[in-house]
């Protein structure tokens, strides 16, 4: 299984499934992260957290914690 976290700067997906269902789940899906989403890593602070990601259009910045709990297709 490949998730958002594993991504590395200018690797590319497409969101499976937010493996959560708590108040960071609903974040994550009201911030594009949902089905069928495209998602790009684009850069990662020196020490590896957070990364930032382009989704929809938009650039967040996500803490590899939270990044893994998207689940991408393969």
């Amino acid at each position: 299984m490949r998730r958002l976290s594993d991504l590395a700067p200018g690797g590319r997906g497409t969101v499976r499934a937010v493996r959560t269902d708590d108040e960071m789940g609903r974040r994550l899906r009201e911030l594009g992260l949902i089905r069928g989403a495209a998602v790009e890593c684009l850069m990662r602070a020196p020490w590896g957290d957070p990364a930032a990601y382009r989704i929809c259009g938009a650039v967040i910045a996500l803490r590899h914690e939270d990044a893994g709990r998207v689940e991408l297709w393969r």
